[in-house]
């Protein structure tokens, strides 16, 4: 999958970097004016030691203490997964947490347009193993542009004759075990899980799908009933609600990381009207 730069990345780098020659030719910047990122790490003497606010692209990654940063911009995969900073980052400590609710989540991190103030050092050495010469500690966060999720879920049905219900499967996945079963969800690919799963959510734009509620594994999904569905920008993913048919077995360990109680491996395949 290729690399995209998230749009309104590059607007703040290109308005960053013009502000920042500005800077640098003219006048600091007027007190409670908002620095860039790359303003404080092209002159940091100016700024040591001092209450600053500033703007820029915070990138997590939950369960990776070795991210945890304020850069000029991010990028990611085309399906919104593996955020990178881009340029020279700041550490971050203390970043409010209820903040990242409104950022991109994309099911691996959470990156999105932040205003932080806090107090700016530039002795060097900071965050897991003194990777970084920059550190901010957060007083305060707030997000610039404020993301929304919307979700599909299944409706909680029979499905008719000979079907099992996918909330059937989850609750009671020993009955099933080893059995030949029909059933309707919604699948979900993006080259790294693969699940049949309750309901997707996404951003309000389609962007950075990702399965929620109960989820079984699944493999051997047909290719041509994938391209039937809704197929992200250079096939970065695939979601839409299917009826599968095929062996259902359960017992843990199954999929990435082993994270799966189920496992259902597809025979035959059909995309479903919601």
């Amino acid at each position: 999958m290729l690399r995209s730069f998230w749009r309104a990345t590059l607007l703040l780098l290109i308005l960053g970097l013009s502000l920042l020659a500005l800077a640098t030719c003219a006048t600091q910047p007027t007190q409670g004016t908002p620095l860039f990122v790359q303003q404080l790490t092209a002159q940091p003497g100016s700024y040591a030691g001092r209450e600053v606010t500033v703007d820029g692209a915070y990138v997590w990654r939950p369960g990776d203490p070795s991210l945890s940063v304020l850069a000029v911009g991010v990028s990611t995969l085309d399906n919104g997964l593996d955020a990178q900073p881009i340029g020279e980052s700041i550490w971050l400590e203390g970043f409010p947490a209820e903040v990242t609710e409104h950022l991109h989540r994309p099911g691996d991190s959470v990156y999105g347009f932040v205003r932080v103030r806090g107090r700016f050092e530039t002795n060097g050495n900071y965050g897991p193993g003194g990777a970084y010469r920059f550190l901010l500690t957060v007083s305060s966060a707030e997000p610039i542009e404020r993301i929304r999720r919307v979700e599909q879920r299944l409706a909680n049905r029979p499905l008719g004759p000979d079907k099992v219900s996918f909330f059937e499967l989850l609750r009671n996945p020993q009955q099933y075990q080893g059995q030949r079963v029909t059933t309707q969800a919604y699948y979900f690919w993006n080259s790294i899980i693969y699940v049949l799963a309750e309901g997707i959510s996404t951003e309000e734009d389609g962007s950075s799908p990702q399965p929620v509620g109960g989820a079984i594994w699944v493999e051997q999904f047909p290719p041509d009933q994938s391209a039937l569905l809704t197929v992200g920008p250079n096939n970065s993913f695939v979601w839409g609600l299917v009826e599968v048919t095929g062996t259902f077995q359960t017992g843990g360990g199954f999929g990435k990381d082993g994270a799966y109680q189920s496992i259902f491996f597809v025979e035959s395949a059909r995309p479903v009207q919601p």
